[in-house]
């Protein structure tokens, strides 16, 4: 199940906007990988962590302080076609910059997409390539 890392300046975000940051991420992932009814197992196990740095910590090569946004996303191998890459791009950018109140934070808002080498996806002690993702697809539909 794939993985959401959201950098930003302690202070960019209001207090109360974590949990609709992580549920919106996660939804728009969900969406460009093609779930269109997310389960329980989607659900649960899409992880969203929001890293809030002290701004003095948030850096780029012309300035100190900068309002720098990094949102990494790692996925297991191949789930994300070339469309579901640009949408999900596009999508993490829109959710930033609106949750940030500003409309130009889409143009310090870095977007990295990641895919896990196969077989380098673990959860419950299991190393997860595409045999086991198939099992549990499988398991799924059944």
């Amino acid at each position: 199940m794939p993985m959401i890392d959201v950098y930003a300046p302690a202070d960019l975000f209001p207090a109360d906007a974590d949990r609709p940051l992580a549920a919106r991420l996660t939804a728009a992932l969900l969406r460009a990988e093609g779930v269109a009814e997310p389960g329980p197992a989607h659900l649960h196990n899409t992880g969203a962590y929001l890293h809030r740095l002290p701004p003095a910590a948030v850096h780029t090569a012309a300035t100190d302080g900068a309002r720098t946004v990094r949102v990494q996303v790692l996925t297991p191998p191949g789930v994300l076609d070339r469309a579901g890459q640009r949408s999900l791009v596009k999508e993490v950018t829109a959710i930033v910059a609106d949750l940030a109140g500003d409309p130009s934070q889409a143009a310090r808002t870095w977007v990295l997409l990641t895919e896990a080498a196969e077989g380098g996806w673990g959860i419950a002690g299991t190393a997860y390539g595409q045999e086991e993702f198939a099992a549990l697809a499988a398991a799924a539909r059944a």
